[in-house]
């Protein structure tokens, strides 16, 4: 009977049947096949004994028979009982997983910007180093490839799927490195929609399992909130996040001291390239001459194809569209074996701990020069320090130019003690960042 119930145009019958009476011609008139067919069809119901039939002049006439409608409920309750039982007990054998279920996370918030401003803020390397990224490359274009790190040795990477400038932007996501999810393993919408007092970020992240969509939220929580006040002040600041990688190697440091350099370049001007920095022989741009030839050859060791500088881009995105392709070059190539640098085979540890060493005392020398602060963390500090000293040894402080260490307390703050290290004499230029 169930079998016999459960063809599509039977049960249509049955359906059509639920009013009372009807004709074969009555009810053939509702479908697209044969009255002949429709007859078979109901010759099959009266022998399951679902309809019963009468016959008047040379119409025949069908109605449902109660009896065996209630049959029929009586069977299909007891098959989805067992069915549900079935599936309860199969369920049961299985521990809850994390790993199966796709979880979507998705949240609001209003920026105070106009919808142009605000889809500039999430989609261009230059507005995602202020609230989200140290470093930062996208195709803004479907099928564009983008890569963000995001903070010092965690790098999201994938595909945008969709854009429509101020509106919506697609992507997928995952992270680097057998990342969870991998890149492209998952996938980002953000949608921009004009609201009073700005426009309404709306992120859903689909593509989830449960443990992933909960270190994701912790992420995008921080991240979002980060968002808005970059919309309220234009910049959100130095991220906590960044400030203090663990573990710490040369690769993170590098990416971490990237970030503090970047702040520092970030409140830089025109007016301020020829101030005097703490190098004699440099004032500000001849100094940020001096990062991007040490960038350049630094990167090469690791294959690092660089863009041709654009001398009219603030300082901060020369430095860092510069300093983002030869960090994900580093990534790539990691830290194993060794390079040339200088014509002379090192281990690649080498020129990545420099770039830590430049990146931060460099920093140090814009900020004095620039009358800003640094915001450093001890732990990258005194990693610095240590590099420090396996660089400028006493054999190499007079030919790499550095002058005699500084006199300082032993109990003067870290950076102080780096900056000492490099001959340079230390001042207030500097804040500790947990």
């Amino acid at each position: 009977m169930l079998e016999v119930a459960a063809e599509p145009t039977r049960r249509r019958l049955l359906q059509l049947l639920a009013p009372g009476e009807r004709t074969v011609t009555q009810l053939a008139s509702q479908f697209t096949v044969t009255r002949s067919a429709i007859s078979q069809h109901l010759g099959m119901l009266a022998e399951a004994g679902l309809v019963t039939a009468r016959k008047q002049g040379r119409e025949r006439y069908y109605r449902l028979d109660e009896r065996g409608v209630l049959r029929l409920r009586a069977l299909m309750e007891s098959f989805w009982s067992d069915e549900l039982d079935r599936l309860v007990a199969d369920a049961a054998h299985y521990p809850p997983s994390q790993g199966d279920c796709a979880m979507p996370f998705e949240k609001a918030v209003v920026v105070p910007l106009d919808p142009t401003s605000t889809f500039a803020l999430i989609t261009q390397p230059d507005r995602l180093r202020r609230w989200m990224a140290v470093a930062a490359r996208i195709e803004l274009r479907t099928g564009g490839a983008y890569r963000w790190t995001v903070t010092p040795g965690h790098s999201a990477a994938g595909t945008v799927i969709d854009v429509d400038p101020g509106k919506r932007v697609v992507f997928t996501w995952g992270w680097e490195d057998h990342g969870d999810p991998p890149p492209g393993g998952s996938t980002v919408t953000i949608t921009l929609t004009p609201v009073d007092g700005g426009t309404e970020v709306r992120l859903v992240h689909d593509g989830l399992t449960a443990q992933q969509a909960a270190r994701h939220a912790k992420g995008w929580n921080h991240f979002l909130d980060r968002l808005v006040v970059a919309g309220q002040h234009g910049d959100a600041g130095p991220d906590e996040w960044a400030a203090a990688p663990d573990p710490l190697d040369e690769l993170s440091c590098a990416e971490a001291t990237l970030a503090v350099l970047q702040h520092v370049l970030r409140g830089i001007g025109a007016s301020d390239l020829t101030r005097q920095t703490p190098c004699t022989e440099y004032d500000v741009s001849q100094l940020a001459d001096h990062l991007l030839r040490s960038l350049a050859i630094i990167g090469a060791a690791a294959g690092a194809q660089l863009a041709p500088r654009d001398v009219d881009a603030p300082l901060e995105t020369q430095v860092a569209d510069a300093a983002q392709a030869v960090m994900e070059a580093w990534r790539r190539r990691g830290l194993a074996g060794t390079v040339e640098l200088n014509s002379n085979q090192v281990p690649a540890t080498v020129p990545v701990g420099i770039l830590c060493l430049e990146f931060l005392v460099h920093a140090w020398d814009f900020a004095i020069a620039t009358g800003s602060q640094v915001i450093a963390s001890e732990p990258v500090s005194e990693y610095v320090l240590a590099v420090a000293g396996k660089v400028i040894t006493p054999a190499t402080r007079n030919s790499a130019g550095f002058a005699a260490p500084a006199a300082v307390g032993s109990f003067a703050p870290v950076l102080d003690r780096l900056i000492a290290f490099t001959g340079r004499q230390p001042t207030a230029g500097h804040v500790s960042a947990t």
